[in-house]
């Protein structure tokens, strides 16, 4: 099974739009980007997490040729607005040869989804499947289990997704995916000791006031120590968030100042929030270090391919 992080970066992509913060600037510099959250299993066949407004290019980066499946988290736009995109592989396929494609997603989050994207039903493009918490269905060689997140009132319908797959041999895979939250009102038990974990990364510090309810790396920290991934965790919906020292664009509405700074155990300065993906990589493998975290941590980036 091979997993493509197609899109690792939050709601507005990075470098956002108008912002010369020092993060946008140093991502411009170096010619780094991150779009918005999306992510392909293949297996017996491609099944899509996810469905932001830059599922086109992703998809057409990575010359996919068909999906068998879409599972939605949420009813924010950078998780499902990229939808009307999957008419192409319907007006590119021979008339009357097109299935329409399965899509996964809470009753909640249709309520939100479906005021937009109803009418590709009617155009045979999709075809919804309402899931539940806690109550699994198969895919293509996938087993699905929907988990319920916190991610506030305006994302009702907000679900992690654990999904099982076993090799010819009948060894399992356990891949638990968050998506986007702050809590979960319960943690089913196949959360503990996944294989892989991905997990949101928003920020590397939690803020004083974390109104986007999204997942800081410093309290994520908490879900890592709880959970024991087994073999790695990516970390991905990265923002732009942090507040750096010294940047005049701290005063920005975004930036979100810390409650308490991550610092090493032993005292001393806090981590230097990152500017980039090397310096992100570097801050979490000293953290791991100072922390004697004993897991693998990755941090993901846009088009990271991997076999799991």
């Amino acid at each position: 099974m091979k997993l493509i992080f197609l899109g690792t970066g939050p709601a507005w992509g990075l470098p956002e739009l108008n912002c010369n913060c020092k993060i946008c600037l140093e991502l411009r510099r170096k010619e780094e980007k991150r779009t918005r959250p999306a992510f392909l299993l293949k297996g017996e066949g491609n099944i899509l997490i996810d469905c932001g407004p830059d599922i086109a290019s992703q998809l057409t980066t990575h010359s996919v040729e068909g999906i068998d499946a879409v599972l939605i988290t949420h009813e924010h736009g950078d998780h499902y607005m990229g939808l009307d995109e999957l008419y192409s592989y319907k007006r590119s396929t021979t008339r009357g040869a097109f299935q329409p494609i399965p899509v996964y997603l809470t009753k909640k989050s249709w309520e939100v989804v479906g005021i937009r994207f109803r009418y590709l039903i009617d155009m045979g493009v999709i075809e919804i499947h309402e899931v539940e918490p806690k109550k699994s269905f198969n895919l293509k060689g996938f087993e699905c289990t929907p988990f319920k997140t916190n991610h506030g009132s305006f994302a009702a319908g907000s679900i992690g997704y654990i999904i099982k797959t076993s090799d010819r041999h009948g060894k399992e895979t356990r891949l638990v995916y968050t998506s986007d939250f702050w809590d979960l009102p319960e943690s089913p038990q196949d959360l503990f000791h996944p294989d892989y974990l991905i997990i949101q990364s928003f920020w590397l510090n939690e803020p004083e006031k974390n109104t986007p309810q999204h997942m800081s790396f410093q309290r994520a920290m908490k879900f890592l120590k709880d959970w024991q991934p087994v073999k790695e965790t990516f970390l991905v919906h990265i923002g732009d968030g942090d507040v750096i020292p010294g940047d005049p664009a701290n005063a920005m509405l975004k930036k979100n100042k810390p409650a308490d700074p991550l610092r090493p155990p032993a005292g001393g300065d806090p981590y230097h929030p990152a500017l980039n993906q090397e310096q992100w990589q570097k801050v979490v493998d000293q953290i791991k270090f100072d922390f004697d975290l004993p897991y693998k941590i990755r941090v993901a980036h846009d088009d990271l391919a991997v076999e799991i």
